[in-house]
Order: C-alpha cells, then structure tokens, then sequence
C-alpha cells in the first residue's frame, strides 16, 4: 500500500480526535507510520477517538491551533517528515453561529500549523485539507474543478476558501525554492462509522434510527457528492506519498470525489440509509432561514489522470458500510478491530491499487 511509504516514518496529524482523524490515525499505524496527533479534546459524546483508543500507540498532544507556542513545540519535538492538517471547525450551520471562532480556528489556525511546519527542516510534505464547499458556489451541474474560484456563501465555506488562498500564498512566498512541499486536499460529504457531529445527515439518521424514531430532514433535493471516508482518506495518502517521493511535481489542489453515480440527494440518502439498517422512516422537516447549498458536486478527473486515484465504493456500499458499523457499535461491539477490518477490506477491493 502507497509504495511502502509511511512505514517507520513520523507523520503529524492535526486533528486527530475527530471523525477523519481517528479513521487516519488507525491505517497510518496499520501502515506502519509513527503516528504524533494534536487536536482539542473530543467534542462530541460518544467520540470516535475514545472508541477506538486513539491515544494508544502514538504521540497524543491535546492543544489548541491558536496556541502557536504550544504547537510550533509539539512540531519540533516530534520533527515530523510529512504533516496531514485536518484540524478546523468543521461545521456549516456552526459558522453562522460561531463566526469568529470559525475563521480563527481555519485561517489562523492553519497558518500557524505552516509556520511550525517551516521552522523544522525535517518536514518534507504537506497535506492540507479543505473541502469541496470552498469553491464559488453557482449551483450548476458541472462539478467544480481544481482552478475554479475559491468563495462560499456562508462562514465555514467562506474560511475553507481563504484557506485555499492562504495556501497558494504560502507556498509562492515561502515554498518555491526550498522547504516541503505543499498540496491541499478538498473532498465531499464524507460518510463513515463514528461521526457523531451534530446536523450532518448520517450521524442525524443514525441517531434517530438507533432511538426508534423518525428520520427529519430540512433539505431532501439537496444534491451532495456523497463518500465512505475511506475515499478522501485513500486520496490524501496516496496524496502524501507523491510529495514524499517527487516532491513540488504535486504541490497543487486536487479534488477527491465520488463518481457521478454516487451523487445523490439528501432525500435519497436518508432513505437509503433507512434501507440499509432494516426499518424507519423519514419525513421533511420545515428549514429555517440559514442558507445551505443546493447543489455541489466535484470534478475529479485532475485526481484520477495526475494521481491514478479512482472511486472505490458507490454511494450504496458506502451507506452500507457505515450503517453496519453504527450498528454493530449500538450492539456493544469492540469497534476498533472491525474499523481495522473495514480498512483492511477497503485497501483490498481499491478500484485505482492495481492502476
């Protein structure tokens, strides 16, 4: 897997309690990778990252991005050879309401993870992940493509895309003739088990599924490119393992996707979600006034011709995927060696390995 690249090599993961974290953190250790993680504490009840005894078996840093200090310390001493920046606030409907903390958290907090990146020479690769809601959002069918226009109606897309812009920045003012090599990251509505973060539709289905009650949704024509966290996860290494091996060749953005089949609406996904797990039901509840995009899908063709990455899973075995999990972990299951399973299945049915 990824050409043996992560075995025995240090790699720092910002973010490593969350929901894509924790997922991270379990296949880089499969990989073989020195795993060091800095992230606020778990913020949601249960978390992912207490599931699956993150803390084991890495070097585990609670701290906040806005701590400079405290970071550019946690970089040195681990001096780590590549660096996967997924810390943010991560939540849309979240930025109307926090909207300081939500551009502080992803602009300023980004920059600071560059700059403790740049004092430490071992440093070679930089992964920066952003979303697939930082483009200038015209709700066309054509998916968004890696040189659109980075913009964002609301806060958390607005920040993702000065994020963007922070990064081309960066790396033209300090990256050019030296240092690591900078690639950002921007995937869709990742679906997976253990996302337990509040108005996202899949842990809302879960919720509701696993209480016995009815499923609510505000937006069911919303279209979203829909993904197993798997899929970026998958990207962003093979991502990383570029950098590491060719270095500023792929020091660009690139989209990670789901084919055009597995765009679906959010109506559809609720209700196939309901299919998955044996019983329920869903009905439409009435929206509020805080906007939500309409339709948003990515172009991945970059993906596919520069890196070789493809789609593993369609939308089905995804939902499939992260329903079975939800489940087994409601019946009281030991999670972390069936997410190692997942993995483990995932790597051996990937659609791009044998490319």
């Amino acid at each position: 897997m990824f050409n043996h690249i992560y075995k025995g090599r240090r790699v720092l993961v910002t973010g490593h309690t969350g929901f894509k974290g924790s997922w991270l953190c379990v296949w880089l250790k499969r990989l073989g990778a020195e795993v060091c993680g800095y992230a606020l504490a778990p913020e949601t009840e249960p978390a992912l990252f207490h599931v699956l005894r993150g803390q084991e078996g890495i070097s585990h840093h609670i701290g906040d991005l806005l701590d400079a200090e405290h970071l550019h310390k946690t970089v040195k001493d681990f001096q780590p050879e590549i660096i996967f920046h997924l810390a943010a606030q991560p939540l849309v409907r979240l930025s109307y309401a926090e909207p300081v903390r939500t551009y502080a958290v992803n602009v300023m907090g980004t920059l600071n993870v560059l700059e403790a990146a740049r004092a430490v020479p071992s440093v070679r690769a930089f992964v920066n992940v952003t979303t697939d809601k930082c483009y200038e959002n015209k709700e066309t069918a054509r998916g968004y493509k890696e040189d659109d226009p980075m913009g964002g109606y609301d806060m958390y897309s607005s920040s993702k895309g000065c994020v963007e812009i922070l990064s081309a920045s960066y790396r033209r003012s300090f990256l050019q003739e030296s240092g690591f090599a900078l690639a950002t990251a921007r995937a869709g509505n990742v679906i997976g088990g253990g996302d337990w973060a509040a108005d996202r539709l899949l842990p809302d289905c879960m919720r509701a599924l696993n209480a016995g009650k009815e499923i609510e949704i505000r937006c069911p024509s919303a279209v979203r490119p829909w993904q197993h966290v798997l899929e970026p996860l998958s990207g962003y290494l093979l991502l990383g393992q570029k950098l590491l091996e060719e270095g500023r060749a792929y020091a660009e953005g690139f989209n990670f996707g789901p084919d055009e089949k597995s765009v679906f609406t959010v109506g559809e996904m609720a209700r196939l979600a309901v299919k998955c797990y044996g019983q329920g039901s869903v009905r439409v509840q009435r929206r509020d006034n805080l906007h939500e995009a309409t339709l948003l899908t990515l172009d991945i063709t970059k993906a596919r011709k520069r890196l070789g990455w493809i789609p593993t899973y369609t939308a089905t075995q995804a939902v499939a995927a992260a329903v079975e999990w939800y489940k087994r972990f409601y019946s009281g299951e030991e999670m972390l060696p069936f997410t190692e399973e997942q993995i483990k299945n995932f790597e051996g049915s990937l659609a791009w390995k044998k490319n």
